[in-house]
């Protein structure tokens, strides 16, 4: 292991599903001779995808940590999953890498997943290079792909190589950074080096010449040397790509097939000498500054992500952003104060780990039985009481209710979850007591799925998914008037209270009520929003003053259950006016009791309306799948608000209701063959149309008839 951070390098591989990014690290891994032969993803032996549920799906669903030795540095290579349900592995990778390697498929071109994982990785200021893969598919277009990704990620791409001949019998790459061509046997590995042919000779100069200019640009010592002699020597031009590439000012582009193991070696000496150190990168933020990647500065490690393995417990990955770490180290977690003992240090290959005596500022090792740190955490020495800034991580996109066959397993279910959610900050657990459900927040349906898989594997709990209910609101449209008197006699004291009630909308700077002699007002803010503005308009001590909170707890209790379908009301005005009390027989409780049944009668009659939670819905597609998808949305009740291009996709820009967008996750993957995306976020309540409505009260009434009997 590297005990110079200068010697290490942290790339993680990023792309859109199917891109290849599995089988080119397994290239990776074969060319520098860290396994004896390659696996496929047919087959479920790669290294990287070594779960169960990744081999039957072959695809990625975690991201992973592998590692070689690449003449004398150390390059930790993260595998990540391609669609963006899994973002959260996604963005921790990226966390702690230094170099971002988007891989694209030669076949699809840029990809809408490729879009938005080139997103965060702009947020988050990471230096990044392409590989154009899969150069041996038969529909391989390389010139299309580089096209597309220079239209979507601008000119600072510049082509450091192209294949001679892409397609099946893809066997070489014209390399116009060195300007030697490689060739390749049918099986792939090391190349033979031969020189250009004529015929690509004035496509290879000029694309080295575009090469050394984006280098020269870096450094004004270096472009002053350009304009002078024209060119760049080795050494020179080294420089400045490096720094170009750490500053981000261009991004290599390289080809490559995977599958066949052609040009992976190249890529690889290109990552050990060209790109950045973790020595090299700014320094990392802090919660109260920066810290510098130091050997010699105070320890500090960051766990980027935690995962439970059978037989094994907690294993927990984490990166050294300061000084070395040692077995038998005490670290603090500065986020709970909790001592950890790291009793045994690891690096990793997948799922196979070597234990290891230190690590060293910039490198990527394993922990395993962590007591009390998760992802997010950090831990240093005493004194250096040091937080790096967390990943942060979106908020969910879709929702489910959650339920067990037996009740008794409910309460190991939540724990089940609770336990998850230690490892995958994206998942959200919501115990509503507003809908009487426990809901599960994630990415997208594939996401929830996955969460279902690893509960009922690890836990034995059984979990169904089952449709949430929708928090609708309650109001009216116009006034009424209504009393109501209660009266209950059982031997002894009875009860006794008549209130006369009016009822009307709530808004901001209405007139105070027409014909009403006002002694006090109370306007309260809902925590589920609105107001209910509260008026006590006795005149005479019909009721004394001092009923006046029962009357309106009586009110705000079937505010909270609302009269039409038992959901929270909002924004009314209630103005008791008149009534009668008994001077034995009234108390807090009938008066609550007629407060409450009160407005009940008199919401029934003031054209009650239920308002259903509205969302902007952003939808990133292809032109030629936006029929199917604006077709769906017609059914769904939405409002399309326009439609704009974004690069060479287009984005829908819609008003959709909340209750219309159960399971849209796997309907639009289903209907865009998983090349769509879509966000959503809650922009306010609307009226529910008269047929909903009905439809709504019906079933309401129904389930409380079910529910009583």
């Amino acid at each position: 292991m590297s005990s110079n951070p200068k010697l290490i390098r942290n790339v993680v591989l990023l792309g859109h599903s199917h891109s290849g990014k599995t089988s080119m690290i397994e290239a990776m891994l074969y060319e520098a001779k860290a396994i004896s032969r390659r696996g496929t993803v047919e087959a479920g032996n790669t290294v990287s995808d070594f779960t169960e549920i990744e081999q039957e799906r072959s695809a990625s669903l975690f991201s992973k940590l592998m590692h070689v030795s690449w003449k004398d540095s150390k390059i930790n290579i993260i595998d990540t999953p391609g669609s963006d349900d899994f973002v959260g592995e996604i963005l921790s990778s990226m966390k702690v890498a230094d170099t971002g390697i988007m891989i694209l498929n030669g076949a699809h071109g840029v990809e809408v997943g490729t879009e938005i994982i080139w997103e965060y990785k702009e947020k988050l200021g990471l230096p990044g290079m392409f590989v154009i893969n899969q150069c041996d598919h038969e529909k391989c277009d390389f010139d299309t792909t580089l096209e597309q990704a220079k239209n979507r990620f601008g000119p600072k791409l510049i082509p450091f190589q192209y294949p001679l001949n892409p397609g099946k019998s893809f066997n070489a790459i014209i390399d116009a950074l060195r300007m030697v061509m490689y060739e390749y046997s049918p099986e792939g590995g090391k190349p033979t080096k031969k020189e250009i042919p004529d015929s690509e000779k004035a496509r290879a100069n000029a694309m080295h010449n575009a090469i050394v200019e984006a280098a020269a640009e870096n450094d004004d010592t270096l472009m002053e040397h350009f304009f002078e002699s024209g060119t760049l020597d080795e050494s020179e031009l080294a420089d400045g790509l490096r720094k170009g590439i750490a500053n981000q000012s261009l991004f290599p582009v390289f080809c490559a097939s995977s599958y066949k193991n052609m040009g992976t070696g190249r890529i690889m000496g290109f990552i050990n000498d060209i790109c950045p150190s973790p020595a090299e990168r700014p320094s990392a933020k802090t919660k109260t500054g920066t810290l510098d990647v130091n050997a010699a500065g105070p320890t500090t490690i960051f766990i980027y992500k935690t995962f439970s393995e059978p037989k094994v417990g907690r294993v927990s990955y984490f990166k050294v952003f300061s000084g070395k770490v040692k077995t038998g180290d005490e670290l603090i977690n500065n986020h709970n104060r909790v001592h950890e003992r790291l009793n045994q240090i690891y690096v990793s290959n997948g799922k196979s780990r070597e234990q290891v005596q230190e690590l060293v500022a910039g490198d990527l090792g394993v922990l395993v039985k962590m007591k009390d740190s998760h992802t997010n955490n950090t831990l240093s020495i005493k004194g250096h009481e040091i937080e790096i800034d967390p990943i942060h991580f979106p908020e969910p996109r879709i929702r489910t209710a959650i339920s067990t066959e037996n009740k008794n397993d409910l309460e190991k279910l939540i724990k089940a979850i609770h336990d998850l959610q230690e490892e995958d900050p994206t998942l959200i657990l919501e115990q509503s007591q507003r809908l009487h459900q426990n809901l599960l927040h994630g990415q997208g349906q594939m996401h929830l799925d996955l969460v279902k898989y690893r509960i009922e594997k690890l836990h034995g709990v059984h979990m169904d998914f089952i449709k949430p209910k929708i928090p609708y609101l309650e109001t009216i449209n116009k006034l009424a008037e209504t009393s109501y008197r209660h009266k209950k006699q059982s031997g002894g004291s009875g009860q006794f209270a008549e209130v006369h009630m009016r009822v009307e909308p709530w808004n901001e700077g209405m007139p105070e009520p027409a014909g009403l002699n006002v002694r006090s007002k109370e306007v309260e803010e809902l925590p589920w929003g609105g107001k209910l503005a509260f008026y006590w308009c006795i005149v005479g001590g019909s009721i004394d003053t001092k009923f006046s909170s029962a009357i309106k707890k009586g009110v705000m209790n079937k505010m909270i259950e609302g009269p039409l379908t038992g959901s929270y009301c909002t924004n009314i005005r209630v103005s008791i006016f008149d009534g009668k009390m008994h001077p034995v027989d009234s108390n807090d409780m009938a008066f609550q009791i007629a407060g409450m049944q009160a407005f009940r009668e008199a919401f029934h009659v003031a054209a009650p309306q239920i308002m259903e939670p509205i969302y902007d819905l952003e939808i990133l597609c292809n032109d030629d799948v936006m029929g199917d998808i604006m077709g769906d949305l017609q059914t769904r009740r939405a409002i399309i608000m326009g439609m704009d291009s974004d690069g060479h996709y287009q984005m829908i820009k819609a008003r959709v209701p909340l209750s219309e967008m159960h399971n849209y996750s796997s309907t639009l993957r289903s209907l865009t063959q998983g090349k769509a995306k879509f966000s959503m976020k809650m922009s306010d309540y609307a009226a529910v149309p008269p047929d909903a409505q009905q439809k709504l009260i019906h079933e309401y009434k129904e389930h409380s008839k079910d529910s009583e009997e």
